[in-house]
């Protein structure tokens, strides 16, 4: 039976995602592309902030003092994000949102300009993800008044896992999946090479592999999950100061580091993906000691004196070498 790579693609969550896999030549992995597209829909129908019927967006629009049963998958993934929050001490925190919409990054309109000062103290007054409670048994979460949940920094991350479990409940064995830049491969390709990626270089096109010149680094994903982060895709300018998307929830202000990205590997891209946001408001000074401590996979990508700079952890250095 002669195996070979195929692929299909499509649009979700306000981006674009592909997935190839290896399938016998007699069938087509457009086959499945509705399955697959359902799965990254169902993640978008519930955590999304730009879809004012999402489950998500129900529980930010809530009275105060109201109880509500959440998905399965989306209480998993507030869960996890309520997780990062609290062992990074909000430096990471989902609730974010607020400060998110206030400076133009979220589904309100784009700004050119930075918010009052008064306003700032408003939106931060919504924000706190230690205000939220869960309660197992129902998967239920509770609004306490004001709070907007913004899962950006991880939904899509959950989404690459959840078409890697429909593609292995199809039996697929080896697969490379990507939503958004997020990516997570498992198995080999026909010729027992690994899915091999580039870790794009911040202000490169985006270019395939083979261009080199355009990638920071490549590695290879079979049986794990790469997450990257950066501030050249979405960001603004005023008054010569730039300011990024990346907020961080503890000034209520865009981060002011030197951070050009910041790429995390993981065994899944659940984990990965809101270490990447985490990272990049902590920095690298506090970051990776903080990465270096839980054994994380993180390279940070920098703007220094002479052009950009490179710095990883020890978990980041070793997988290169491996």
């Amino acid at each position: 039976m002669d195996l070979v790579v195929q692929s299909t693609q499509g649009e979700t969550m306000g981006t674009t995602w592909s997935v190839r896999a290896v399938l016998p030549v007699e069938l087509s992995l457009q086959t499945w592309h509705d399955g697959i597209q359902a799965a990254l829909d169902l993640v978008d129908g519930q955590m999304s902030t730009y879809k004012p019927q999402s489950d998500l967006s129900r529980f930010n629009s809530a009275p105060a003092g109201t109880w509500h049963v959440l998905p399965t998958e989306c209480f998993h993934v507030v869960k996890h994000a309520l997780s990062v929050a609290r062992d990074s001490g909000g430096a990471y925190d989902p609730t974010v949102g607020p400060l998110v919409n206030l400076w133009g990054f979220g589904p309100d309109a784009s700004r050119y300009e930075p918010p009052s000062s008064e306003a700032m103290a408003a939106a931060s007054e919504r924000v706190g993800w230690w205000k939220l409670r869960l309660d197992e048994a129902t998967h239920s979460l509770y609004q306490p008044g004001g709070i907007y949940l913004d899962l950006s920094s991880v939904a899509k991350g959950y989404s690459v896992d959840l078409v890697g479990q429909y593609l292995d409940g199809l039996g697929m064995g080896a697969w490379l999946v990507e939503v958004g830049g997020e990516l997570k491969g498992k198995g080999t390709k026909p010729d027992r090479s690994s899915w091999r990626i580039g870790v794009e270089r911040p202000g490169a096109a985006r270019g395939a592999v083979e261009h080199a010149d355009q990638l920071s680094q490549v590695l290879t994903l079979s049986g794990r999950a790469i997450a990257t982060s950066g501030d050249y895709r979405r960001h603004f300018t005023a008054d010569d100061v730039r300011y990024s998307h990346h907020i961080d929830p503890r000034t209520g202000r865009p981060v002011a580091h030197k951070v050009a990205s910041v790429s995390v590997l993981a065994s899944d891209a659940m984990h990965a993906d809101p270490i990447g946001t985490l990272m990049t408001v902590l920095g690298p000074e506090q970051g990776l000691p903080w990465a270096s401590e839980r054994g994380l996979a993180v390279m940070f990508i920098l703007h220094g004196a002479n052009g950009l700079e490179e710095r990883l952890s020890p978990a980041f250095a070793a997988a290169l070498a491996s």
